[in-house]
């Protein structure tokens, strides 16, 4: 590549990353960082779930430099997606297209703001996969992993292709790897939250311990909630559960990830192992109470 094709390729980069700069905000977090956010529409700003905290109060800075105070509208945890709404929002704050198809080696431009300094970094798609359930139970579009050396003030912030079209929003998975959570997924998880606030989740009612041993692998029933939809079914402390429809449940986490948005008020049959005894316990599973 000539020297001259390199300089265009990086005036192109910093270009697309000027043109997105105006739909971003930052604000300080309860782990006394900087995290990063950007315009969805309508005034609204997404950004981290992890980074913000029910009940503290949010200032954004705008990428104008000005700052306004903000209301969390709602956050959902399975998604990593939390919605802000600025008491004064400022009129003219672009909203960015979306991208279209994104495949591995793809150009990625992860955009963030640092109280009103502008952040950019590019990168490459790293992998594409299929949809995913998270650790907390959320189904996500798309498995987008990005190969890009983006920091802590860069969470919540856009990632861009090559087009400058939001491909969806930075998060960081475990031992730090960069991921992105689709645009499709914060779709609707915005138009949740801007409906009710909050996303719901499955909720069983019962205290879970890892259980590996040679008569049952699986979850046992440490503790029960009165009203839980576990004691009312007749589960039992002590009892393991090893099946859900079916499917062998591996421990607790394997639960929680089948505990998403989508499973309150399902009716699901539990394979449970009592007293050495297999059987099965049908149970509606509930919505998890608002903390």
């Amino acid at each position: 590549m000539s020297d001259f094709n390199l300089n265009a390729f990086s005036q192109a980069v910093a270009d697309l990353a000027a043109k997105a700069a105006p739909a971003m905000a930052s604000f300080a977090t309860h782990h006394h960082r900087t995290a990063s956010a950007f315009h969805w529409s309508d005034g609204y700003f997404v950004t981290a779930e992890e980074a913000v905290e029910a009940g503290e109060e949010i200032e954004l800075t705008l990428a104008s430099g000005v700052t306004v105070k903000a209301e969390l509208v709602g956050r959902d945890p399975s998604t990593g997606v939390a919605l802000l709404k600025p008491a004064d929002a400022a009129a003219g704050v672009p909203v960015l297209a979306r991208a279209d198809t994104v495949r591995p080696g793809n150009i990625a431009i992860a955009i963030g703001n640092s109280q009103g300094s502008a952040l950019a970094v590019s990168g490459s798609v790293g992998e594409v996969g299929p949809a995913w359930r998270s650790m907390r139970g959320g189904t996500i579009d798309r498995r987008i992993h990005l190969a890009v050396g983006a920091g802590g003030r860069f969470e919540g912030g856009p990632v861009l292709d090559a087009n400058g079209a939001l491909i969806g929003m930075l998060l960081f998975g475990p031992r730090g790897r960069a991921l992105v959570m689709p645009y499709e997924t914060i779709e609707r998880a915005v138009a949740t939250l801007r409906e009710k606030g909050h996303v719901a989740r499955g909720y069983l009612g019962a205290g879970l311990h890892p259980v590996r041993d040679r008569d049952a692998h699986g979850a046992m029933v440490m503790s029960l909630d009165d009203a839980g939809p576990a004691k009312a079914a007749g589960l039992s402390l002590g009892d393991i559960i090893v099946a859900w429809n079916g499917e062998a449940v591996h421990g607790p986490r394997d639960l929680i990830r089948r505990l998403g948005p989508d499973s309150a008020g399902a009716s699901v049959t539990l394979g449970v192992v009592r007293g050495g005894e297999q059987r099965d316990v049908t149970l509606t599973i509930g919505e998890k109470p608002l903390s």
